[in-house]
C-alpha cells in the first residue's frame, strides 16, 4: 500500500486550523443540528414531495415547534430550547417567496413529514438504530397528524409529542410504557401497571365499565376486554417518555421518580437508568448550564427553503494518475451511466476537469431528452494529461463557475468530485466551499487520493465513496448510482437491483439471476461493462423465456459499455444473464441492473446502507447498517450481505442481522446490523450491501419501527370514563410476492488508521450482551440472552461471568464485587444462538438476614453478565436484568387468587362430603337400631 507522506500531519494540522477558524459558519451549513448558548440551531424539517400543498401544514409545524421549545426548556430545567429551524418545502409546491436551498435536502432532514402510513396510521415515531444515549435517524410525522386536531386527544398536544420524540432522536432514551407488557409483578409480588412514574393513577376498566383489579387478572394474565384508564387529573409531574399527554407531566423521570421495575425499553436498553440520567449525561449538557433569571427564551425563528431546478456539475480528475489501474475507463463507464440513466430529467448538468489546473468541458445543459444526455456524454474526458500533480481547488473553482452561470450563485447545486490525486493545498479552498451553498459528493480512487478529501463532503453534507484498484470492483458505478436528487421522491429515483463483477477466464462465463419484483420494473436498464477489446457474448432471458443478445444492446466501444433498456414495465420474475468471455485473455466483466417504481401508488422496496462512523482508529470496530423497508414498513427475514473492499487485498463479505443482539439494537425493525473489524490495511474501505428476499417467508413487519409517542385510549374525569376514538390501524395492502426481490446499495466509504502491519494480536473482545432477561421459575431464576462471539458478534466466546446482587446500585457501580454465580457447567454457544441458564439464588433465600421483615419489603435480584474470549478479553457488562424472589408472608398476592378460590372450593367440597358421610352413617345406624327394636318387639309378642 502507498504510504502516507510526512507532509500529511502538517497538512492535516493546517486543515484543522482552518476548520477552527471557520467554526462559526459550521452550524448553518452541512454540520446538522448544533447547540450554541442553550439554543439548537439548524434543525431541518422536510416535507415529502408526495404531500399535497397545504399552507396550514406549515403554520401547524411552526406552532408545534414553538410550543415544544418552551416545554423542552422547562423540562430540561432551563437548559435548552429551539432557536432556529428550517422547513424544506418540496419542489412540487408552488413558489411562494421561499428562500433557495443551500445544502439542505430531504435525506439530511431530522424530521420528515409524509403521507405514507405505518401499521398504526398516524402514529408519530422516531427511528432509533443505535443504543442508549445514541442519536437516532429521524422523527416521522404524517401530514394528517399535523393537520387533524382530533388526534391530540389521544397523543396530547403536538408540542409535547415533539419533545417526546426529540428525546428519542437527540439523546437516545426509550419509551417507558409497553403495550406488549402492560403490567408486571413488583418486588412485593403485586400486579402493577407498566408506567413511569408509579405515582400516575387510574382505574381498571372491563367491558361493561369500571371494575376491581382482580376482575381483570386471571392467572397473571390480563383478561380480554380489560384495560387500564388513567385519571385526567394527576399530581405526578413525570414522565414525558411515558405519557406526555397528561397536563401535569412536565419533566422526565429522574433517579427519585424512575420506576426501575417496569418492563419497558428504557429499563432494558439503558440498564435501569432513568431518562433524565441518560439525558444529563449527553454531550449537549456537558457545557450547557441552566439559564439565569426567570424569563423564557425567545420563540424559535423559521426559515422556509425550497429547491429550484436541480443543478449538477461533474468535477473530474484527468491527471496522469488516472491512467493507472483503468481508473479513467471506470470513470467513463460510471459517468456515462449516470448521465444516460441516473440523473433525473430537467436537471441542469455541466462538466469540469482538472489536473494542476481546472478546465470547463461543458457548460450547463438541461436534460430534456436522450439527445441531451448523449451530448453531455460526448464531453466526458477520453484521455488523461501528462501532469501528475492535481489541484482540487482549481477543479472546484471551475465547477462553481459552471453552476453560477444559471443564477449567479451555487446555492443548492451538487458537485460530484472524482480524483485519485494527493493535493496538499486542498485546505486553501475550504472557505469558498463552505460559503458556496453547494453539496460536494466525493469519490476517491486508489490509495494515493488526498487523505482530507472526505472533509469537503462532511462539511457540505455530501456523500463519500472509495473505488479500490481492483479490476472486478463495480464500486465506481455503485457510487454514481447512489447519488440521487435528494428530493425524497423514491417513485422517481433509480433503484439498483444488481451489481456484480468477476474476472472471467478465456472461454468461461459469468452467469447470474436478477429478481424483478412487482414494485419495480419501469425504465429498467441492464448495463454490461468490460475491460479490453470488444464486448462479451451476452445472453439475457426474461421470465417468459424471451432472449436478448449482444446485438440487442446499445454498445459504446470507446467506453466499453453495452446497455439494454426494457420498454414499459419489465416482467416480474427471474431474469437470467450469461456473459461469455470469447477473448483469449482474462476479462473483468461487470453487470449493473437498475429500475424505477412500477406504480406511484405502491412504494418500492428500498435499502439504505451506512456506517456509524466513517473514520476510526484501530482497534475500534465499525458498525455497518442496512435499512430495508417498503415505504415505512420494515422488511423482515431478508438475507442482507455487506461487501467491504479495502485499498489492497480481497473483499470481505459479512452477513448482517436484524436479531436485536450485538450491533443490532432493536429486533425486527428492518435495520440489519453487524460489527466489522477485519482490517487488513490502513486507509479507505468501500461498502456495498446486497439484499435478497425469498417469497416463501414473512416480508413486512406489522408494526411501525422505532420508538413511539403513547396513544392514550381514554381518561377518567370526575368518576366518568371518557374514551378516545380507537387508534387508527392501517391494514397492510401487500400484493402476493411470487418472486421475492433483490436490491443493491452502496454504503459509501470509511477510513481506518492505526492498523498494525502483518498479523496483529487478538484485541477484539466479545460484544456486549444487550438482551439479557431474567424470569423467576419457582425457587430458581432462568436467564436468557443471545450469545456473543469470540470477537464481537463473530465466533464463539470461551466463558461467561454472571454476577447478582440485591442492590441495583451495587451491580451498576461495582460489578466485580457483586456475588458470582457458578457457571462451571455453562459453555458458550456460537454467536447468535439463544442461551438459557437456570440457577438458584440460595444466598438470598437462606439465612435470617435475607428473610422478609414485613409484607411490603422488596425482594428483587439484579443480574448482569459479561463474556470472555480465549485471551481473557472481556466484553462490556450487559444490560441489567431483574426478577422477584419470594412471596412475602402475611399477604394474599393477587396471582394466588385463583389458587385460593380453588382451595376454598375444594375445602367446601371436602366438608360437604364429610357431612354427607356423617348423615349416611347416622341414617344407617338408626335404621339398624330400628330393625333391632322391631325384632325385639316381635319376639316379646310371640
Amino acid at each position: 500500500m502507498t504510504q502516507r507522506g510526512n507532509a500529511g500531519p502538517i497538512c492535516n494540522l493546517k486543515f484543522v486550523t482552518l476548520l477552527l477558524a471557520l467554526s462559526s459558519e459550521l452550524p448553518f451549513l452541512g454540520a446538522g443540528v448544533q447547540l450554541q448558548d442553550n439554543g439548537y440551531n439548524g434543525l431541518l424539517i422536510a416535507i415529502n414531495p408526495q404531500v399535497p400543498e397545504k399552507q396550514n401544514l406549515i403554520s401547524n409545524i411552526k406552532e408545534m415547534i414553538t410550543e415544544a421549545s418552551f416545554y423542552l426548556f422547562n423540562a430540561t430545567k432551563r437548559r435548552v430550547f429551539f432557536r432556529n429551524i428550517k422547513i424544506l418545502i418540496p419542489a412540487t409546491w408552488k413558489a411562494n417567496n421561499y428562500s433557495k436551498v443551500k445544502q439542505e435536502s430531504y435525506e439530511k432532514a431530522n424530521v420528515i413529514v409524509t403521507d405514507w402510513y405505518g401499521a398504526h396510521g398516524d402514529e408519530p415515531y422516531t427511528l432509533q438504530h443505535r443504543g442508549c444515549g445514541k442519536e437516532g435517524k429521524y422523527i416521522h410525522f404524517t401530514s394528517n397528524f399535523l393537520l387533524n386536531d382530533n388526534l391530540t386527544a389521544g397523543y396530547g398536544s403536538r408540542g409535547r409529542v415533539f419533545v417526546h420524540e426529540w428525546a428519542h432522536l437527540r439523546w437516545g432514551v426509550f419509551d417507558e410504557y409497553n403495550n406488549d407488557k402492560p403490567f408486571y409483578i413488583n418486588g412485593q409480588n403485586q400486579i402493577k401497571v407498566t408506567r413511569c412514574s408509579s405515582d400516575i393513577t387510574g382505574i381498571f376498566v372491563c367491558e361493561k365499565g369500571p371494575c376491581p383489579q382482580e376482575n381483570c387478572i386471571i392467572s397473571k394474565l390480563f383478561k380480554e376486554g380489560c384495560t387500564f384508564i388513567y385519571n385526567s387529573t394527576q399530581s405526578a409531574t413525570a414522565s414525558i417518555m411515558f405519557m406526555q399527554s397528561l397536563s401535569s407531566v412536565v419533566e422526565f423521570c429522574n433517579a427519585s421518580t424512575h420506576n426501575q421495575e417496569a418492563p419497558n425499553l428504557q429499563n432494558q436498553m439503558c440498564s435501569l437508568r432513568s431518562a433524565w440520567d441518560v439525558i444529563i449525561d449527553s454531550t449537549d449538557f456537558h457545557h450547557s448550564f441552566p439559564m439565569n433569571g426567570t424569563e423564557l427564551p425567545p420563540p424559535p425563528t423559521f426559515s422556509l427553503v425550497q429547491a429550484g431546478v436541480k443543478v449538477v456539475c461533474l468535477v473530474l480528475d484527468v491527471s496522469s494518475k488516472m491512467a493507472e489501474a483503468d481508473r479513467l475507463l471506470q470513470l467513463q463507464q460510471a459517468a456515462e451511466f449516470y448521465l444516460m440513466q441516473i440523473v433525473e430529467i430537467h436537471t441542469f448538468v455541466g462538466i469540469a476537469s482538472f489536473d494542476s489546473k481546472g478546465e470547463i468541458r461543458a457548460h450547463l445543459h438541461q436534460i430534456n431528452s436522450d439527445d441531451d444526455r448523449k451530448l453531455l456524454v460526448s464531453y466526458l474526458p477520453t484521455t488523461v494529461t501528462a501532469k501528475a500533480e492535481v489541484s482540487i481547488c482549481s477543479g472546484l473553482k471551475k465547477g462553481f463557475e459552471v453552476v453560477e452561470k444559471l443564477n449567479g450563485k451555487a446555492y443548492g447545486s451538487v458537485m460530484i468530485l472524482v480524483t485519485s490525486g494527493d493535493d496538499k493545498l486542498i485546505g486553501n479552498c475550504l472557505p469558498t466551499v463552505l460559503s458556496s451553498g453547494s453539496t460536494i459528493h466525493s469519490i476517491a480512487l486508489g490509495s494515493s487520493a488526498v487523505p482530507n478529501l472526505e472533509e469537503l463532503s462532511h462539511l457540505t453534507g455530501g456523500l463519500k465513496f472509495f473505488v479500490p484498484d481492483i479490476s472486478n470492483s463495480n464500486s465506481m458505478i455503485d457510487a454514481f448510482s447512489r447519488i440521487s436528487s435528494g428530493t425524497g421522491d423514491i417513485f422517481q429515483q433509480r433503484i439498483q437491483l444488481e451489481s456484480t463483477g468477476e474476472n472471467v477466464k478465456p472461454h468461461h462465463q459469468l452467469k447470474n439471476t436478477v429478481t424483478m419484483d412487482n414494485s419495480v420494473g419501469s425504465d429498467t436498464v441492464f448495463l454490461v461493462t468490460w475491460q479490453t477489446s470488444g464486448p462479451p457474448e451476452i445472453v439475457l432471458f426474461d421470465p417468459d423465456g424471451r432472449k436478448y443478445y449482444t446485438n440487442n444492446f446499445i454498445t459504446n466501444l470507446t467506453f466499453r459499455t453495452a446497455s439494454l433498456w426494457i420498454p414499459g414495465i419489465a416482467k416480474a420474475g427471474h431474469w437470467t444473464y450469461t456473459l461469455n468471455n470469447t477473448h483469449h485473455s482474462l476479462q473483468a466483466l461487470k453487470v449493473t441492473v437498475t429500475s424505477r417504481a412500477s406504480s406511484s401508488a405502491v412504494p418500492p422496496v428500498t435499502v439504505e446502507a451506512f456506517v456509524e462512523r466513517d473514520s476510526l482508529h484501530f482497534p475500534h470496530a465499525v458498525m455497518i447498517y442496512a435499512n430495508v423497508r417498503k415505504g415505512f414498513y420494515p422488511i423482515l427475514n431478508a438475507t442482507v450481505t455487506a461487501t467491504v473492499e479495502p485499498e489492497t487485498g480481497d473483499p470481505v463479505k459479512l452477513r448482517l442481522l436484524d436479531d436485536g443482539a450485538g450491533a443490532d439494537v432493536i429486533k425486527n425493525d428492518g435495520i440489519y446490523s453487524r460489527y466489522f473489524f477485519s482490517f487488513a490495511v490502513n486507509g479507505r474501505y468501500s461498502l456495498k450491501v446486497h439484499v435478497n428476499h425469498s417469497p416463501s417467508i414473512t416480508t413486512l413487519a406489522h408494526s411501525n419501527p422505532g420508538s413511539h409517542a403513547m396513544y392514550v385510549p381514554g381518561y377518567t374525569a370526575n368518576g366518568n370514563i371518557q374514551m378516545n376514538a380507537p387508534r387508527k390501524s392501517v391494514g397492510i395492502n401487500e400484493e402476493e410476492q411470487k418472486w421475492g426481490f433483490s436490491r443493491v446499495s452502496s454504503g459509501g466509504s470509511f477510513s481506518v488508521l492505526g492498523v498494525p502491519p502483518g498479523p496483529h494480536p487478538d484485541v477484539f473482545p466479545p460484544c456486549k450482551i444487550i438482551d439479557l432477561e431474567a424470569v423467576k421459575v419457582e425457587e430458581e431464576v432462568t436467564l436468557s440472552w443471545t450469545a456473543p462471539g469470540e470477537d464481537f458478534d463473530q465466533g464463539q466466546a470461551t466463558s461467561y461471568e454472571i454476577r447478582m446482587s440485591n442492590s441495583l446500585q451495587n451491580i451498576q457501580d461495582d460489578f466485580n464485587n457483586a456475588i458470582l454465580v457458578n457457571t462451571s457447567k455453562l459453555n458458550p454457544q456460537h454467536a447468535g444462538t439463544r442461551e438459557i441458564f437456570t440457577f438458584s439464588p440460595q444466598i438470598f433465600t437462606n439465612g435470617p438476614e435475607h428473610q422478609p421483615n414485613g409484607e411490603n419489603e422488596s425482594h428483587r435480584i439484579y443480574v448482569a453478565i459479561r463474556a470472555m474470549d480465549r485471551n481473557s478479553l472481556k466484553s462490556a457488562i450487559s444490560n441489567i436484568a431483574q426478577a422477584s424472589l419470594f412471596i412475602p408472608p402475611n399477604s394474599a398476592p393477587v396471582p394466588a387468587r385463583d389458587y385460593l378460590i380453588l382451595k376454598g372450593v375444594l375445602t367446601a367440597m371436602g366438608l360437604t362430603g364429610i357431612i354427607c358421610l356423617i348423615i349416611v352413617v347416622t341414617h344407617c345406624t338408626l335404621n339398624r337400631k330400628k330393625r333391632a327394636d322391631k325384632k325385639e318387639n316381635g319376639t316379646k309378642l310371640l
